[in-house]
């Protein structure tokens, strides 16, 4: 199964992502973990990409692609992958067929939430950090959101319209509870599901 789930900034896509790999048994490819993972450990990359990402920006397209074609090249990824983040530009999606060759992807699914909602949950997921006790990421803060919608809508939605002319597409909302939006992708990813594209 390659599966790509693309939303807005706090629409649930990691959580989703986490889910279905545990459903479904492959690798959960964030590239926003990944990167995080880099600034955190102050490596040569994150070093490079650490402003960007703190004030709200889209990595380079060049260094997100390497980051993938080199994670979907490794063993664990052969049988499947969950795409969470990526990609974010329509260059980036030209690029990720070149990189999957032959191989079609199972289904994009998009997580539908409105700007006022992912407001609320990035405050909301802010003060479960400080509640916690552990660090608040850089970027949940409202400028920094308002800064990344304004990228998303620019960079990423383009991209939803480059696959649904390509690949199965769906959208589900992301307003749902949780495990409500899980069930819901899961009943689109069935066999009797994939081919079908749901009206929009």
């Amino acid at each position: 199964m390659k599966l790509i789930l693309i939303g807005p900034p706090g629409s649930g896509k990691g959580t989703q992502a986490k889910r279905i790999c545990e459903r479904f048994r492959v690798p959960h490819l964030s590239t926003g973990d990944i990167l995080r993972a880099e600034v955190k450990a102050m490596t040569p990359l994150g070093s490079t990409v650490a402003a960007t990402m703190e004030a709200g920006g889209l990595v380079s397209d060049g260094t997100v692609l390497a980051i993938v074609a080199s994670r979907i090249a490794r063993k664990d990824a052969r049988d499947g992958f969950v795409l969470d983040g990526f990609p974010r530009t329509v260059s980036q999606a030209l690029a990720l067929n070149h990189a999957l060759g032959q191989a079609e992807l199972t289904a994009v699914i998009e997580l539908k939430v409105s700007d006022e909602a992912l407001h609320d949950r990035i405050r909301r997921r802010a003060l479960e950090s400080a509640r916690a006790g552990e660090p608040q990421r850089a970027d949940d803060n409202a400028d920094t959101l308002k800064r990344r919608l304004r990228a998303y809508r620019a960079e990423t939605l383009p991209v939803t319209a480059f696959y649904k002319q390509r690949s199965p597409f769906f959208e589900v909302d992301g307003l749902l509870a949780p495990e409500e939006v899980t069930d819901r992708i899961l009943q689109l990813l069935q066999p009797a599901a994939a081919p079908a594209v749901e009206s929009r």
